[in-house]
């Protein structure tokens, strides 16, 4: 049985698995009361996104210890945004790794956690931080390849240009999925909100450009980048990104920046979804029956 929330239903379906809804009440201080079906099979499947983590994380809490009341022996839970992975070490004394935190809660609560392209840049795999070996980190890199190449005529692809050194796996990925060639930028950060960019030493000049990355939340990056490829010349610039979390003038600024379309996948809602993640979440899903 597949659990899903009200929000995550369109990707639900798509799984194509017997569906039921948790169903949730809002207290008027906060506080939420879930309600899931009274009698459940062994083995459980929970979809929850955690863009918007701080309250998903109690939604997991409660779902899970509820489902394991109610008959569910081993649950797993597809999260195809897992949050929390960016603090992966200790930049200041005392600070939370959330990453070793959050990993280990969820792999205590679940047999299985099955995610895409969770931001690892400093550790190999989630098995390093889940315990018992639970995570399985899908890529979804060559599904959006594939769909900016469909956007071109054969032979006549743009370059992918990845915004930070980070980005260099998705890049190299999607590129070995369709052939199309792709650089890295060097990014230098000043906060949350500024940072500078600088391109690697090619021509550009009257190049047709897609920015990709994996998560793009305020933008900034991304305009950054696309700031200094129009000052290099280039024809077009898109941008393709994994997890679509932008806040509400992220587009707006994308497009100031001479961004012409932007391009995500369903791993978290958007206006912007173009590529479906449900194959590569169903294939996993069935490895774990």
């Amino acid at each position: 049985m597949l659990l899903a929330f009200a929000d995550e239903r369109p990707l639900a379906r798509r799984l194509r698995c017997e569906l039921a809804m948790v169903v949730e009440h809002r207290f008027p201080d906060g506080e939420i009361k879930l309600t899931l079906p009274p009698s459940l099979p062994g083995h459980v499947l929970l979809l929850r996104g955690l863009q918007q983590p701080n309250e998903r994380l109690v939604q997991l809490l409660l779902t899970a210890k509820t489902a394991r009341r109610l008959g569910a022996k081993r649950l797993t839970l597809a999260a195809p945004y897992l949050a929390y992975m960016r603090q992966d070490i200790e930049f200041n004394p005392g600070e939370a790794i959330s990453q070793r935190i959050v990993a280990g809660f969820l792999g205590e609560l679940f047999e299985r956690v099955v995610t895409i392209d969770p931001h690892l840049h400093r550790i190999a795999s989630l098995d390093e931080v889940m315990p018992g070996s639970r995570g399985i980190a899908l890529a979804a890199a060559p599904l959006l390849g594939a769909w900016i190449a469909s956007q071109w005529p054969a032979g006549k692809g743009p370059l992918l240009v990845g915004p930070d050194e980070e980005a260099e796996q998705w890049v190299r990925a999607a590129g070995e999925a369709t052939g199309l060639a792709g650089v890295v930028c060097r990014k230098t950060r000043h906060g949350d909100r500024e940072v500078d960019v600088e391109l690697p030493p090619i021509d550009l000049m009257g190049r047709e450009v897609v920015l990709i990355d994996d998560v793009a939340s305020t933008g900034h990056t991304l305009v950054q980048a696309a700031q200094a490829l129009r000052a290099r010349g280039v024809a077009a610039i898109d941008a393709a990104v994994v997890h679509a979390l932008f806040d509400a003038p992220a587009v707006e600024r994308l497009h100031a920046a001479g961004i012409r379309r932007i391009w995500s996948t369903d791993a978290v809602p958007h206006a912007s979804n173009v590529v479906t993640v449900a194959p590569l979440l169903a294939r996993a899903i069935a490895d774990c029956d």
